[in-house]
C-alpha cells in the first residue's frame, strides 16, 4: 500500500505536527510506500535540526525514522516554503521542493490510501 500524507502541522503546535509522521512511521514499518508533502507552518520541519528540537506532549516523536527512511519521498510545498525564506538548499537530500501537482499524483495511483493532517 502507498500512502499520501499531507500535512500543515508545524513547530507552532508540536503534537499535531507528530501525528503525521507517526502515522508515517508506523506505515513504514509494516512495509508501506509514504509520500508526505508538508505545507504551511509543515514546511519548517524539514530544515535541517528543526525536527530534533521539536518535543510532541504525549505521543512518541518519529521524525527521525520518516527522514531517514529509503521508502519515503518527502515534499516540501514550495509556495510555502519560498515565503517563509526556505530554499531547496536548506533542505536535507532526502527532501525536495514540489506542490499540490505532486499530492494530486501521488493520491491518483490505483494503490495510494490519502490521509491529510
Amino acid at each position: 500500500m502507498h500512502y499520501a500524507i499531507s500535512t500543515t502541522w508545524g513547530p507552532s503546535d508540536t503534537t499535531r505536527a507528530a501525528i503525521p509522521f507517526i502515522f508515517a512511521a508506523t506505515a513504514l514499518e509494516a512495509g508501506d510506500t509514504v509520500t508526505m508533502i508538508l505545507f504551511h507552518d509543515a514546511v519548517s520541519i524539514a530544515v535541517p535540526g528543526a525536527h530534533e528540537r521539536i518535543v510532541p506532549c504525549g505521543p512518541p516523536a518519529k521524525f527521525k525514522e520518516v527522514f531517514e527512511s529509503n521508502n519515503v519521498d518527502v515534499i516540501v510545498c514550495k509556495p510555502c516554503a519560498d515565503v517563509r525564506g526556505i530554499t531547496e538548499a536548506d533542505l536535507p537530500s532526502n527532501c525536495r521542493m514540489g506542490g499540490m501537482g505532486d499530492f494530486y499524483k501521488q493520491v491518483s495511483r490505483e494503490d495510494c490510501k490519502p490521509i491529510a493532517f
